[in-house]
């Protein structure tokens, strides 16, 4: 069957469109726009994200990379002067310095890329985005194990897996089902900013798998046994487990206790 160039086109950018409104809607009480705030899309692609955001924001920023899509959702939400629609890619753009909020159906293949610029943006208070659903479980611990990305930002940043959206719910249909990640900076990180980069030191050693399990790296970086131990036990961590396992949680308990003098 042959395909059409928008299709050939969607498929190149990674464009998945969702079609269902019942489901646009669930998605924007999911991401709980600040009424008075300010909202940037990344990829509004046809609009069915834009328009169902677009009375819950005081200022709605869509940036759209693929030039074809553009006239037509200008189109669509002129009546909304509130919202802007630029034709641009979402990374290469300056973080606004007022506090904000992102919002978006991600190409799948783009997905790091947007969430690293999210996670860079200091004034970023929350992005609710539509992604794979394995990239949602594997960054919210849903798989029963966490990744480096998820446990080095945990003290700032807390993941939530706020549900899943069925495949056939978008055009064209991408060859999986689709998961809706929160991604939320704390109002007040878990350590102290002092602390911040020893805590991710000992992450990044822990996650270097030098030693097979997470102790052993531990261990092997110089960190005595007496204080491992301690720390071990007052995070409930078996000396066995592999990094992967190690929730969070734990993490911040193994930095309290080896950090001490």
């Amino acid at each position: 069957m042959a395909r059409s160039p928008r299709h050939r086109r969607s498929r190149t950018l990674s464009q998945n469109f969702l079609t269902d409104r019942a489901t646009a809607a669930r998605f924007v009480r999911s991401a709980r726009p600040d009424p008075t705030g300010l909202l940037l899309e990344v990829g509004p692609g046809k609009g069915a994200l834009t328009t169902a955001l677009a009375p819950h924001c005081r200022e709605l920023r869509a940036y759209e990379i693929d030039s074809g899509l553009v006239p037509e959702l200008r189109s669509t939400l002129a009546a909304s002067p509130h919202v802007r629609v630029y034709e641009r890619d979402f990374v290469t753009v300056r973080p606004p310095r007022e506090p904000f909020a992102v919002v978006g159906n991600v190409p799948f293949s783009r997905t790091a890329g947007i969430v690293d610029w999210c996670l860079g943006a200091s004034a970023l208070t929350d992005a609710t985005l539509i992604t794979q659903l394995e990239y949602a479980r594997k960054r919210t611990g849903d798989f029963g194990c966490w990744s480096l990305r998820t446990v080095e930002t945990w003290p700032c940043v807390e993941w939530r897996l706020l549900g899943r959206i069925g495949r056939r719910e978008f055009r064209p249909v991408p060859r999986v089902d689709a998961g809706v990640l929160r991604v939320e900076r704390r109002p007040r990180p878990l350590l102290p900013a002092a602390q911040l980069a020893d805590y991710r030191r000992l992450v990044a050693v822990g996650f270097a798998g030098v030693g097979g399990s997470l102790y052993a790296s531990l261990h092997r970086s110089g960190h005595p046994r007496r204080r491992l131990d301690a720390a071990f036990d007052a995070a409930r961590v078996d000396r066995a487990e592999i990094v992967a396992f190690v929730p969070p949680g734990a993490w911040l308990t193994l930095h309290a206790v080896l950090s001490r003098s």
